[in-house]
């Protein structure tokens, strides 16, 4: 679930930032180019590379002034300006020093930060960033003002893609991903109108951070992909040598993407930089059957039965369902309004839980719907959350009054328990790739 988005005052403009994790010290996350801090939690990979990040500090994000949830503006606001929407965000959140990740254009605007503030900044990390972003005799891999101007010019006057975007380029990895496709295409959709997007190609096309990198003394990780066709590898060998004392990290992966690939290494990397140790891989992983529920109708059945006995059948129907966890071996990890999120170490205690719950609530003249998904967890931030959880939810949205719907797998993994299960069909998942065969069960 996305944290709350909360806004704060940098001179005259509105900031919309994120602050999620308790850890130990602070990490500002800086996007790339245009952002939305809200639909990153939409992406199940982003949120949970953010998650990864949020298990060993606080980590605080914002849109850049004219991006996503912050004020539109007028004219090209300068790096200053920027920077100063990083010292307004930290400050909003109480922040006295903090490490800083920048992605793409974001590095630039952190290794200035760093630079120029070396007291507020515990540590600066790049990925996929630059020094300078034209080329020329002696930064020949960047792209020439022709290219840039021209890329802009396009944008402006073709607009964003309608229903997907290509892949290909910002993460190879994911070329042929529908579901991601449509997702990233509304997320640019979402950050900035196609003439505020160019205006930034626009003004990044002459920033040259190359006098400032020696003068920066505090330390800096550099992670590079060395197949990226965004911002090419030179770009990140030269910001490692030209920075005192920087590290640098190469990675075998074409994705521009920070969160696509290598997602493990990356944010393992960041950790034992900062931390000088990071995560044992894959230790809080488990296998769990994720089950969401939540009563059918509820806004029409308030309505017609009033307040006081609304809250009453709420109230009814939390007994019941706690009552039915504690009697197959469910945990409730999230409950909010009508619905409960649990999890179960078997899925067929799951489902019969499930039905349980179904069947003796049709006494109190409401029905509830409920779907349920096995698959990988992991502990986040003291619940357990991952991709798993994210299929549960989705198959619960798909499930009508009465139903327990459930994925294939669940089914697959109840062989020989007397369950029974009803094809029905094939559905995409919001913000989960390929297609999921659901099945009711009885």
């Amino acid at each position: 679930m996305a944290p709350e988005t909360r806004y704060a005052r940098s001179g005259d403009v509105s900031i919309a930032y994120h602050v999620f994790g308790n850890g130990p010290f602070d990490l500002v996350y800086v996007p790339g180019w245009i952002s939305n801090i809200e639909m990153m939690w939409e992406n199940p990979q982003f949120a949970s590379s953010l998650n990864r990040l949020a298990a060993f500090a606080r980590v605080i994000t914002f849109d850049k002034r004219g991006t996503g949830l912050s004020d539109r503006i007028k004219g090209n606001p300068t790096l200053e300006e920027r920077m100063d929407d990083v010292r307004a965000v930290m400050d909003a959140v109480g922040s006295e020093r903090s490490a800083l990740f920048g992605h793409s254009e974001g590095a630039g605007m952190c290794l200035l930060f760093g630079a120029t503030y070396p007291d507020r900044t515990r540590a600066v990390i790049t990925y996929g960033g630059f020094a300078k972003r034209q080329r020329s005799d002696d930064y020949p891999w960047a792209p020439t003002l022709e290219a840039r101007m021209a890329e802009a010019d396009r944008l402006e006057r073709e607009g964003w893609a309608l229903e997907r975007y290509d892949m290909s380029y910002y993460a190879p990895s994911l070329a042929g991903d529908e579901e991601t496709s449509r997702w990233f295409a509304s997320y640019l959709r979402r950050s900035a109108s196609p003439g505020g997007a160019a205006q930034m190609i626009r003004m990044n096309t002459f920033l040259d951070l190359r006098a400032v990198l020696p003068s920066i003394r505090v330390p800096t990780l550099v992670v590079q992909a060395i197949d990226d066709r965004d911002v090419d590898v030179g770009d990140g060998r030269y910001l490692a040598a030209h920075i005192p004392g920087a590290k640098l990290v190469e990675l075998p992966t074409g994705d521009h993407l920070w969160w696509v690939s290598h997602q493990e290494e990356i944010v393992g990397e960041i950790q034992e930089f900062l931390t000088g140790s990071r995560a044992a891989v894959d230790i809080d992983r488990f296998l769990a059957t994720c089950l969401f529920t939540d009563i059918a109708g509820s806004t029409k059945k308030a309505a017609d039965v009033g307040d006081r006995r609304w809250r009453e059948l709420v109230e009814r129907h939390h007994a019941v369902v706690r009552s039915e966890l504690q009697r197959h071996r469910g945990i409730e990890q999230d409950t909010a309004g009508d619905g409960f999120y649990a999890t179960f170490d078997g899925p067929a205690r799951a489902i019969r839980c499930a039905l349980a719950v179904r069947d003796r609530i049709r006494g109190l003249g409401i029905d509830i719907r409920a779907g349920a998904h096995t698959g990988e967890c992991e502990q986040i931030a003291g619940k357990v959350g991952g991709i798993a959880t994210v299929i549960g939810a989705r198959i619960c949205a798909l499930a009508a009054p009465g139903d327990v719907l459930a994925s294939s797998t669940v089914r697959d993994l109840t062989a020989g328990s007397g369950l029974r299960f009803e094809d029905r069909g094939a559905y995409q998942l919001k913000g989960v790739p390929g297609e999921w065969r659901l099945f009711a069960a009885s």
